[in-house]
């Protein structure tokens, strides 16, 4: 199985993270040095895909320029010698193919999903979620890429949570047939900590075959209207064509603001520059009374 695209769905309003988000897309808040995408698209570049679609709405369209060149800042850097950042501000444009499709209406990550089926037509492809940042040796993405490809099947990407948080998630009804995989038996969208078949969730990381089109064109709208992906995962688990992973690496969800201010945190502390200055601050802070 051979996987080049990635779709990244980014038209949601991001409401969680309001005022913040009134007129920036989420997507676009900096987590230390660069927007919450840019991360996104880099753990893609990394686990070798190439064409990233952006699912997008017509207030986002900073964030394709985001990976577009900037001639005028490109122009004020180089005239003021300032080489590093504009190697910096040209690389982001280099990173990979992007190309944009318009989601009219937002109807959930189902019809986000859906609205990519004429941009990738019969291939497989990745699903990375637009606000979902995990980190770690290997990027997340390539875990699940990595069993699409040997198992020749759809992949979930899963993390266990605690108890008191499986409410956020799909969580998967599995069984586990090798060290980190497991065969899906069913999936349940948000259940109570009682009605959970386990703590493991899906968290934004996908590997489909076309196969999930047909799925999710027979999927009836849920609540609020939207069509889930879940229900069509859920189709394909009842004929065992779906498999998960459990990702390895640090995940922050990006829409969480404890999430979001600990990335930010977690990166700056990368950066020998900040980290003694960063530190230092943080313990007197932290031993206020």
């Amino acid at each position: 199985m051979r996987i080049t695209q990635v779709v990244v769905p980014v038209a949601g309003w991001g409401t969680r993270s309001l005022p913040a988000t009134k007129n920036i897309p989420k997507e676009m808040l900096p987590v230390f040095n660069k927007p919450v995408v840019q991360y996104v698209v880099e753990e893609a570049m990394r686990a070798g895909l190439t064409d990233v679609v952006f699912i997008n709405n017509q207030n986002k369209k900073i964030i394709e320029d985001h990976f577009d060149y900037n001639l005028a800042l490109e122009g004020v850097l180089e005239r003021a010698g300032k080489y590093d950042l504009l190697k910096a501000v040209r690389d982001v444009a280099e990173m990979v193919n992007i190309t944009s499709v318009r989601q009219k209406v937002q109807l959930g990550l189902g019809h986000a999903v859906l609205c990519a089926r004429d941009v990738v037509k019969k291939d497989p492809f990745a699903v990375m979620v637009g606000d979902d940042l995990i980190f770690g040796a290997e990027p997340g993405i390539k875990q699940v890429l990595e069993a699409a490809r040997s198992e020749n099947m759809a992949v979930v990407g899963v993390m266990e949570v605690p108890p008191e948080k499986v409410s956020r998630y799909g969580i998967i009804r599995a069984e586990e047939y090798a060290p980190g995989r497991y065969r899906v038996r069913g999936v349940v969208e948000k259940p109570s900590p009682s009605e959970a078949p386990s703590r493991l969730a899906i968290v934004g990381r996908y590997a489909l075959t076309p196969e999930i089109f047909e799925h999710l064109e027979r999927t009836q709208p849920g609540h609020g209207g939207e069509i889930q992906l879940t229900d069509a995962l859920q189709a394909m688990a009842r004929s065992n064509r779906l498999l998960a992973v459990k990702i390895r690496g640090q995940r922050f969800d990006s829409g969480d603001w404890v999430d979001y201010l600990t990335a930010n945190i977690y990166f700056a502390l990368q950066d020998e520059e900040l980290r003694y200055d960063l530190v230092k601050r943080l313990q007197e802070l932290l031993s206020c009374k």
